[in-house]
């Protein structure tokens, strides 16, 4: 494993909670039209059926979101994305007390409330450029935060993204995120480069091949790869069939030191971990 992964502590539901080796973040999309699995949860008990799926599995932190995404894709409304969440959040946690989940959005109101459900984490798409009252509700809330690099919105983030040097560039835009989140009074920031958000498929290797110039953020580092289509293009296939692609992306990104892999497939990203921490 790599030499730089360093264990991080955070303050999760007053409880603290070590990153002392990688950590399995799966996905709950609680949406219609994900690039995956849309529609597959809609229904509570479908998706409290994955929960439990992916708890045997030894998931590490629940991702429930319900919004998608995925370029191209049309915003919801408040009102949606909270029907869709909240009471999903509210059964986690009356069914499995012991999750530790994170709600995938980029509106305060939307943490507020899933805070207020259960939820210890707040995962950020927009990094708070989305909702101008985002960080300061963080901050009162005292969550854990991740913030994800993203070039454009979900509409038309993929249309022609450009760049002089994409690293340097997203790990600018980090230095600058970590000043201002610290400022704000955010103690426990996480960073996502953001795979497949406003950058080609050559931009993304780019950044994974690269991915061990982010530690020097000094802040957990999530990787959210899972079935993504600089996979399945590079692949010619489908999201569907995607999976070794994952497994092989994720390994690049475990041997550099990551924090938290997000991840459609539970069983198989622990199963990663478990081989790539045999070489340290």
């Amino acid at each position: 494993m790599d030499l730089n992964f360093k264990p991080y502590s955070l303050n999760i539901n007053k409880k603290l909670y070590t990153i002392s080796e990688p950590k399995v973040m799966g996905i709950l999309n609680i949406t219609n039209d994900s690039f995956f699995d849309g529609g597959a949860y809609l229904n509570l008990d479908d998706a409290l059926s994955q929960v439990e799926k992916m708890m045997e599995e030894g998931v590490d932190i629940i991702d429930v979101g319900g919004q998608s995404t995925r370029p191209g894709a049309d915003e919801i409304s408040l009102e949606d994305e909270l029907q869709r969440t909240i009471p999903t959040i509210e059964n986690i946690v009356k069914q499995f007390p012991e999750a530790i989940i994170s709600i995938d959005t980029y509106r305060s109101e939307v943490a507020k409330m899933a805070a207020e459900a259960g939820a210890g984490i707040v995962n950020d798409i927009s990094a708070g450029e989305h909702d101008s009252q985002m960080l300061n509700t963080v901050a009162q809330l005292q969550l854990p935060y991740i913030a994800m690099h993203k070039k454009g919105s979900s509409k038309t983030m993929q249309l022609n993204p450009q760049y002089e040097n994409i690293c340097k560039e997203v790990f600018q835009y980090f230095v600058n995120k970590k000043n201002e989140t610290l400022m704000l009074g955010i103690n426990d920031l996480m960073i996502d480069v953001g795979f497949g958000f406003g950058k080609t498929t050559s931009h993304n290797f780019e950044l994974l091949k690269h991915l061990n110039i982010f530690h020097a953020l000094e802040c957990p580092l999530l990787v959210g790869i899972s079935r993504k289509g600089m996979i399945w293009k590079t692949l010619q296939t489908k999201p569907e069939h995607a999976l070794a692609g994952t497994i092989a992306a994720n390994t690049i990104a475990l041997l550099q030191g990551a924090h938290i892999i997000r991840v459609h497939d539970v069983k198989e990203a622990k199963d990663a971990i478990r081989i790539v921490g045999m070489m340290g």
